[in-house]
């Protein structure tokens, strides 16, 4: 009954890390709403300006996988001081950006804060908290990272309204300050710096790997597909991950335990998970921007239309884990996709005269569609796990949720670009905001086809037994 470290008031251990996994979640969201009002000021097309989204979320993908090594060699007050630090330098050099290239800078760097804070928040909390108190915590935990998406298009909205550009960055910094006084003042090293042995040719790997297939796709929304560059970053990416791959499966202690995906019930909940992802972050990667270029509604209002559907997001996580406790993952999982399709659907035949009143609707399916399917399908595959396989399973789907959702978000870029140009080949470049609606529509004719996937595989799904 009594944790593995105690400390003396563990609430106040937790609060710095609390502040910055929330901070992390609300920036990861939060820019989508501002993506079009950056297009026109730092002058750069649809193409350029999704690095924003992709680059931070790749940057977050390749430093997870290291967090579990890196707490092996340094100490749990260095890695969130030095985490929050970052942040708050990345947060001021975005804020103080003049350019894209600064700004792209910015957010890279807050992105591995944000990789490093998020993995060791949970692994604290397991450590502090008695084994009595961790539903609990682990549920605070969780609202945290949900309830931070569902404020973030909101509250930058408003900002965008009132302030400049700029406004969305500065807001960081207060959270940022009060964060670092907590933990310098109450955070505990509670974990074991035993300086394992790094395996640099993995390391190597995973960056070059994961990197040059995020590059690649992303590459593919400005120069083609056929471009030489695409396609050689594409076969770079493969391969390398190929020989990472191969690697993992041979090392007494890889980096990343890929051998789990040999547990059927791992494999299956964990592919669901990060298509679920995929499909939200491409979804809430378009909707902002054809609120604002497609129905040529101001920024502000983009917020308020958002966040019914954020707010669903966040609640329905609760209800969801409810419900599999009930009757396992089979049911909520397969009952959320054909939810999330149907929101799909909806949002696929929007057009430049929808009603706001449509779109709210069309967002809160969608997302009480998607976190319906997400929870179960997280704790079907975490349940297929035992011991330090667990850990294994959270770090490999957190770090491919990021590396999945910027893949997404680039392909979705992509159609973007090729609706738009389709549209205006055949009726001309007069109606810009009829041709980036028929974009959008690509975009989501894309997610759609994530949604259907992921029903293929829900499939697999066994109930539970009895």
């Amino acid at each position: 009954m009594q944790a593995r470290v105690p400390v003396e008031h563990p609430f106040l251990v937790m609060t710095s890390m609390l502040i910055g996994a929330f901070v992390g979640m609300f920036s990861e969201t939060s820019l989508n709403i501002a993506l079009p009002k950056l297009m026109g000021s730092l002058n750069v097309g649809t193409g350029t300006i999704q690095w924003l989204v992709t680059g931070y979320m790749l940057v977050i993908g390749i430093v997870l996988p290291f967090s579990s090594l890196i707490s092996k060699w340094f100490t749990t007050r260095q890695i969130i001081i030095f985490g929050l630090l970052a942040f708050l330098v990345g947060a001021i050099i975005s804020a103080m950006s003049v350019s894209f290239g600064m700004l792209l800078f910015g957010r890279m760097i807050q992105g591995i804060a944000t990789g490093l804070i998020l993995p060791m928040m949970f692994t604290v909390a397991m450590l502090i908290f008695p084994p009595y108190k961790l539903g609990a915590i682990m549920g605070m935990c969780a609202l945290v990272i949900m309830f931070a998406p569902a404020l973030g298009p909101t509250v930058t909205g408003i900002v965008l309204a009132k302030l400049s550009w700029q406004w969305v960055f500065w807001i960081f910094v207060p959270l940022l300050l009060v964060a670092l006084f907590f933990a310098i003042f109450y955070l505990k090293d509670v974990g074991e710096v035993t300086k394992l042995k790094v395996d640099v040719i993995s390391l190597f790997e995973s960056v070059i790997g994961f990197s040059s297939v995020v590059i690649g796709v992303s590459f593919a929304s400005e120069k083609g597909w056929t471009s030489p560059i695409v396609v050689g970053t594409l076969i770079l990416g493969v391969l390398v991950l190929f020989i990472y791959v191969k690697r993992q499966l041979t090392l007494e202690v890889p980096v990343l335990n890929l051998k789990i995906f040999s547990i059927s019930e791992f494999r299956v909940g964990a592919t669901i998970m990060m298509l679920d992802f995929a499909i939200i972050l491409s979804a809430m990667y378009l909707l902002p921007m054809y609120i604002q270029k497609g129905l040529l509604l101001p920024v502000a209002l983009t917020g308020i239309i958002m966040f019914p559907g954020g707010l669903v997001n966040a609640l329905m996580s609760g209800v969801a884990g409810r419900l599999y406790d009930r009757v396992g993952a089979k049911m909520p999982v397969r009952l959320g996709l054909i939810i999330a399709l149907i929101g799909i659907i909806m949002m696929a035949m929007m057009s430049t005269k929808t009603s706001v009143a449509y779109i709210i609707i069309a967002h809160i399916v969608l997302m009480v569609g998607c976190t319906l399917a997400m929870s179960p399908a997280q704790t079907y595959a975490l349940n297929a796990l035992t011991g330090a396989q667990s850990g294994d399973g959270s770090t490999i789907m957190n770090t491919m949720q990021q590396i999945i959702g910027a893949i997404a978000t680039a392909l979705a870029t992509s159609l973007l670009g090729m609706g738009q140009v389709a549209y205006q080949s055949q009726h001309g470049s007069h109606a810009l905001n009829a041709a980036f609606t028929n974009g959008v529509h690509y975009g989501f004719y894309f997610t759609m086809v994530l949604v259907v996937v992921a029903l293929l595989f829900s499939r697999k799904i066994s109930y539970p037994k009895k």
